[in-house]
């Protein structure tokens, strides 16, 4: 085992954590499976869209020249030759003084090129017969309400680039261009174990010094939310055997372990044992608060690396390493351009906000916006800062990030990592 340092600087631990991790291998999968996966390579467009001119509104394929002097007090009036549905081919062409009714969608059929919309005409809206004739009450300008071929997309132009991840947009691009798969980096695996002799599910009564268990549930989630497979392994007592036995079965499943508790340097604290046990121990104590308990290790199944997170027992804790040290994992694995992709922001304090001797407080706020500065954030703080108080954690929206040995006065700017919407 490597002669760790005691507190290791958040940044040299971020940097150590990540060191010499790579996306994981290429999948192809269907579109309707793609979702928040990232491209392994850019994607280009088979087919030009749209694949032929075509009407925007429902309304009437004329010539443009024949409705430009159009108005309410001397409406055109054009013979009605029949009507282009969408799906189907026109059969015929719009000549001078003629129309052909459209529906949107439908392709623009030979001597049209402009479309009229059906409220700038004494036609009624909605299914009806095809009028014989029809008056047009209101000019529209030459090429007016039609989509060009090619106006959003030509054959073999990039359409995404490779890291992108497929949010819905992106995937509606594919699907519109034809593509019903994708190739994006696999979905990380994350087994979530926690350990501890006091811990019972929720919905269970609770004994005598017993507690319900909830990092498993929070960690899950956060996996879950940054794009990972995701399974809970379940509750290890607090022994070296037993933990080393659900550690396993959790590194034979997973690309990543996550586990909780543990981790410090008690009686009953084996995690770090256990690390050596199946593999390295890389970084061990972080000078972080809360959140210094914590280690990070890698080992090997059957030649796929695997990678050991230890998080602290306290429930904040838990949240705080996740977002500091595995989701950005997580995103490096899945492929993703930015590993670091909570928005950052510079915002002003509404109050002062204490630091830690030694440590870089991480401190849990809320964002909103600034009164006194146009598109600048307020912060302030959400409540209790203790490890374990998980109200004050729900009602934050963001974390705060303070210098090592030092106190921010209101008033003054700091770092702020947002976790969700200002009014969410």
């Amino acid at each position: 085992m490597p002669d760790l340092p005691d507190l290791i600087p958040l940044d040299d631990a971020q940097r150590r954590v990540l060191d010499g991790i790579v996306p994981l291998e290429a999948v192809t999968v269907d579109i309707a499976a793609a979702t928040g996966l990232a491209l392994t390579a850019p994607a280009h467009s088979p087919v030009t869209v749209p694949p032929w001119t075509n009407s925007a509104m429902d309304g009437f394929a004329v010539i443009g020249a024949d409705v430009a002097a159009a108005t309410a007090a001397g409406p055109v009036e054009l013979e009605v030759l029949g009507e282009v549905p969408a799906g189907r081919a026109p059969d015929e062409a719009v000549t001078p003084g003629a129309a052909l009714r459209i529906m949107t969608g439908a392709m623009l059929p030979p001597g049209a090129d402009t479309v009229v919309p059906v409220e700038d005409t004494d036609a009624p809206a909605g299914a009806s017969d095809i009028p014989a004739r029809v008056a047009v009450f209101a000019p529209t300008s030459t090429g007016g309400n039609v989509r060009r071929e090619g106006s959003d997309v030509a054959a073999g132009a990039q359409l995404l680039p490779a890291g992108r991840a497929l949010d819905p947009a992106a995937i509606a691009l594919l699907a519109a261009t034809g593509q019903a798969t994708a190739t994006v980096h696999r979905r990380p695996r994350v087994a979530v174990l926690s350990t501890g002799d006091e811990l019972v599910p929720p919905g269970t009564a609770l004994g005598p010094a017993q507690i319900h268990e909830s990092n498993s549930f929070t960690l899950a989630a956060q996996a879950a939310e940054a794009g990972a497979e995701v399974r809970r392994m379940g509750t290890a007592k607090d022994t070296l055997d037993d933990l080393l036995a659900l550690v396993r079965e959790a590194m034979a499943w997973g690309d990543v372990v996550v586990l909780s508790g543990g981790v410090s340097v008690g009686a009953h604290d084996h995690v770090k044992a256990a690390f050596g046990s199946v593999g390295t121990l890389d970084v061990w104590r972080v000078a972080i608060k809360p959140g210094r308990p914590f280690a990070f290790g890698r080992a090997s199944v059957d030649g796929r690396p695997v990678y050991l997170f230890g998080l602290p027992g306290n429930p904040v804790s838990v949240f705080v390493t996740f977002e500091l040290f595995v989701r950005p994992v997580l995103r490096r694995l899945g492929g993703h351009t930015r590993i670091f992709d909570r928005p950052v922001r510079m915002v002003r304090l509404e109050e002062r906000i204490r630091g830690s001797s030694g440590r870089q407080t991480v401190a849990r706020v809320v964002l909103a916006a600034d009164p006194e500065r146009p598109d600048g954030l307020v912060a302030r703080s959400s409540g209790g800062q203790d490890s374990h108080m998980l109200f004050s954690l729900a009602s934050a929206n963001a974390l705060l990030f303070v210098p090592p040995d030092t106190d921010l006065a209101a008033g003054g700017e700091a770092v702020a990592w947002e976790l969700r919407g200002r009014d969410a």
